[in-house]
């Protein structure tokens, strides 16, 4: 699961702010984040927990007090590992979803990336359609557009 993660998160988080300052590839690279680092361990842990997201957020606040333009871009980060929980659907397994209020102990079970098995097709195209709809939306093909979006992140739909 790739595309899945990165549409869904771009898309949701530009419907809810349309900040065009907003930096969305922390957004996607933190979307794709708690399957790469609890992957490492090959099975579902404390990137799956919504504790762990709230951690980040917190220690992103505290960390950029007084610096609103840095704490405005860090944001995306923790932003974009809440969206990986609620397009994976992290929340069907409550032990590590809640980890550790629920036990130090992390769970065996996949991830459920894995778990969903072919059922994550549809969803890979249903992502890759999502990016190749925004790289027309926010008019990608344009040099410019592209320079600042791998400069900054920022995305602003097309004239």
């Amino acid at each position: 699961m790739f595309f899945w993660f990165i549409a869904s998160s771009v898309w949701s988080v530009w419907f809810v702010f349309r900040d065009p300052k907003f930096d969305y590839r922390l957004v996607a690279i933190a979307a794709l984040l708690p399957d790469l680092v609890d992957g490492i361990r090959g099975a579902i842990g404390p990137m799956h927990s919504v504790v762990t997201s709230i951690v980040v957020l917190f220690a992103i606040m505290i960390a950029t007090a007084g610096r609103r333009p840095s704490r405005q871009r860090l944001l995306a980060i923790p932003i974009g590992l809440f969206m990986h929980l609620i397009y994976d659907g992290a929340f069907a397994d409550t032990k590590t979803f809640w980890w550790p209020v629920t036990g130090f102990s992390l769970s065996d079970a996949r991830l459920p990336s894995v778990e969903r098995g072919l059922v994550n097709l549809p969803l890979e195209l249903f992502g890759i359609v999502g990016c190749v709809v925004a790289w027309r939306y926010f008019a990608l093909d344009d040099k410019s557009r592209l320079r600042t979006f791998l400069r900054s992140g920022s995305l602003r739909r097309a004239d």
